[in-house]
């Protein structure tokens, strides 16, 4: 696994998200509670910034069409989006947030 940092953890509130970075991807670092999650940050039905939307209920909203995405698997759970974003491994290493954007979680290949 190749794990990049991604940003410091304190850098995501809780249930937030916030776009960073990572190799040649932009990468939504999501906290749930004390959990950090990443996904591709762009919804799988539109080019929007999943990082810009809400997040609770281990699930992140796309502000722009009200999909949410689960921040496990990137299944979306309701229209308009129908396809499942990519997710990928996370590491917290002290203070900070690593993500391995060279392999994903669920198989879904990102469009990035």
């Amino acid at each position: 696994m190749a794990f990049e940092r991604a940003c410091a953890a304190t850098d995501v509130p809780a249930d937030a998200a916030v776009g960073v970075k990572v190799g040649s991807l932009e990468v939504a670092v999501a906290r749930d509670g004390d959990t950090f999650y990443a996904l591709e940050d762009l919804c799988s039905h539109a080019a929007v910034a999943l990082s810009e939307g809400e997040v609770s209920d281990c699930r992140i909203e796309c502000w722009l069409h009200g999909s949410e995405f689960d921040l496990r698997t990137g299944e979306p759970s309701g229209l308009p989006a129908t396809e499942p974003v990519a997710t990928f491994p996370v590491e917290l290493r002290g203070d900070d947030v690593y993500v391995d954007v060279s392999t994903t979680l669920n198989g879904v290949r990102p469009s990035g």
